[in-house]
């Protein structure tokens, strides 16, 4: 069986079955067609947010007739399909929601709600899940929040810009080497990626603000401002090199991270600059509770001034 995209027609596709031809498309909708993408250039499913039901009109099939149109709308519903009660990664499994006792705050404070929501106040917050690193290179984390506006007090990032923004950590081995994914809510309101990667240094004093370089996206869609009192959320899936970002179940940044990923290996997190927020945060399943409850390694876990 071979898959190929029709030129000319970005929402559709042909699948090759010895002589015969199957076409199926999607709606005209940015998360669809990127599911689509993904699915024909990785050859299985990812997750993608949009409408959970595809009806008939948009099957158009030749050849093995109904029973095989029925048949590509069952798989695509399964690709697009977000509307889940948890949040789940690529294989399907759920998410599992991080409590503070999982968390290893190395920068600000991070406070316990009821309902199982956290809460944020201070000019900046840095945290990683208490959770050894996986021999993987695929990683998936999300945030919900609610975003309640900027913080008391103030504190300029290190190239002087004031920015207010709420992102994830990836593949964070420690403060100096690790990936970004921040949704920045002022001054601009975009989401933004970056690896800082700084070999053979762990520490804030080591690196500081050092070795930071912006990633460009392939794909990237601008995003409309966010006021206080809505809640939002971010989501960032790592295959390899490849990272795609997504707000509110729209893919907002899609790219390749280059090579440098691959060198890295640590748990995931979140980061926080000169906004108030109450969140829940989900990231892929530790590997037992044990691992999960006990001391992270000094490299996860140590009391930062921040990056």
């Amino acid at each position: 069986m071979q898959r190929s995209k029709l030129p000319g027609q970005p929402n559709t596709a042909i699948e090759h079955r010895g002589n015969r031809r199957h076409r199926w498309r999607f709606p005209a909708a940015s998360s669809h067609s990127f599911a689509l993408d993904m699915l024909l250039s990785k050859g299985k499913i990812v997750q993608a947010s949009g409408a959970t039901t595809l009806p008939a009109s948009w099957c158009i099939f030749s050849g093995e007739g109904a029973p095989m149109c029925k048949r590509a709308l069952a798989i695509l519903t399964l690709v697009i399909c977000s509307a889940c009660a948890l949040a789940q990664n690529e294989s399907g499994a759920a998410l599992q929601g991080i409590d503070r006792n999982d968390l290893c705050v190395t920068n600000g404070n991070v406070s316990v709600l009821s309902g199982g929501w956290l809460s944020i106040d201070t000019p900046s917050s840095r945290a990683v899940v208490r959770a050894d690193a996986k021999d993987t290179a695929d990683q998936v984390a999300e945030i919900h929040f609610r975003y309640l506006g900027p913080t008391q007090t103030s504190k300029p990032l290190a190239s002087g810009e004031l920015r207010r923004q709420i992102g994830l950590k990836l593949q964070a081995e420690d403060t100096c080497n690790l990936i970004y994914a921040m949704w920045h809510i002022e001054p601009d309101t975009m989401v933004a990626v970056s690896v800082k990667r700084n070999a053979g240094m762990h520490t804030h004093e080591q690196c500081r603000a050092g070795g930071y370089v912006n990633i460009k996206a392939q794909k990237r869609i601008d995003l409309p401002p966010i006021r206080p009192g809505q809640t939002h959320t971010l989501r960032a899936e790592l295959h390899g090199n490849n990272l795609m970002v997504t707000a509110d179940g729209n893919v907002a940044w899609y790219g390749s991270l280059g090579n440098e990923p691959l060198s890295l290996q640590g748990p995931t997190g979140f980061r926080t600059d000169n906004a108030r927020f109450e969140f829940q945060y989900y990231a892929d399943r530790p590997t037992n509770a044990q691992t999960r409850r006990g001391a992270p390694g000094p490299e996860h876990c140590v009391i930062s001034e921040g990056d």
